[in-house]
């Protein structure tokens, strides 16, 4: 008889490559919801548990979903029907989100975020805290219109762009919600940044620092590596494994 993996046996797989225990002390990353016991025959991989995905592995035969972003992210108060959370539960779907931790491993968002914009030997912006999550790559000298023209084109998207007018041969990578770390690439001394989205004032600050800043969509520069995490789980693991369909919640006109 066929032995199935248990969802136990899969979070312990993604606990290898991309360490729970790395991840940001605000985070919610690991088992959010389900049995650890339950054995699985068919994984969802996608970046966001919402209803819509959970319906499609309900209707689609996924026991486990994968994911990046938590389903359930800060305290809540109520899990009523239509939540994602409740959702889950219902249909006896477990969860298991990999956030912060998949953002700091090797081979992880950011190195996925590098390899697809085609940029080679991609290596931490700092050795400690969580702006090691940050990647740093030297490229041909460019200027920033070519980098954003190659950003937009590469995740198929529309760019926001500060431009500083330095020549750029050094980039720093962070996909999602990076503009936090500005003042971190600033000190590595890095040309450009490129991550999913920035502030208003974080714009501004990038001209005072000498930093060309893009950013080309939280979906965007992260949804690359769903299917890098569906073929590792395909590779490892004797079950189907199917990417949610799922596509960026904004569109760009």
């Amino acid at each position: 008889m066929e032995c199935r993996p248990t969802v136990k046996n899969i979070y312990d797989f993604i606990d290898d490559i991309a360490p729970f225990e790395k991840q940001c002390e605000w985070d919610n990353s690991g088992l959010i919801v389900g049995n650890p016991c339950r054995e699985i025959s068919k994984i969802g991989v996608v970046l966001d548990i919402t209803p819509d995905a959970v319906k499609y592995a309900a209707d689609n035969g996924i026991e486990l979903i994968v994911s990046h972003h938590p389903v359930i992210f800060r305290p809540v108060k109520a899990f009523l029907d239509g939540d994602a959370s409740y959702l889950l539960a219902k249909n006896d779907i477990s969860a298991v989100c990999a956030h912060t931790s998949l953002d700091c491993a090797k081979g992880g968002v950011n190195d996925v975020l590098a390899e697809t914009l085609g940029f080679k030997n991609p290596v931490p912006l700092t050795d400690e805290g969580e702006a090691s999550m940050v990647r740093k790559v030297v490229i041909d000298e460019t200027d920033a219109d070519v980098l954003a023209m190659l950003v937009a084109d590469k995740l198929s998207t529309g760019v926001q762009i500060a431009d500083c007018g330095k020549t750029i041969d050094t980039v720093a990578l962070c996909g999602g919600a990076g503009g936090d770390f500005l003042n971190d690439v600033a000190k590595a001394g890095v040309d450009a940044y490129i991550t999913g989205e920035a502030k208003h004032h974080e714009f501004l600050a990038a001209y005072d620092l000498g930093v060309t800043l893009i950013a080309a969509g939280h979906f965007e520069t992260e949804n690359p590596v769903v299917a890098v995490l569906a073929e590792k789980l395909k590779e490892n693991f004797d079950c189907e494994v199917e990417i949610i369909p799922q596509k960026s919640p904004v569109e760009y006109f």
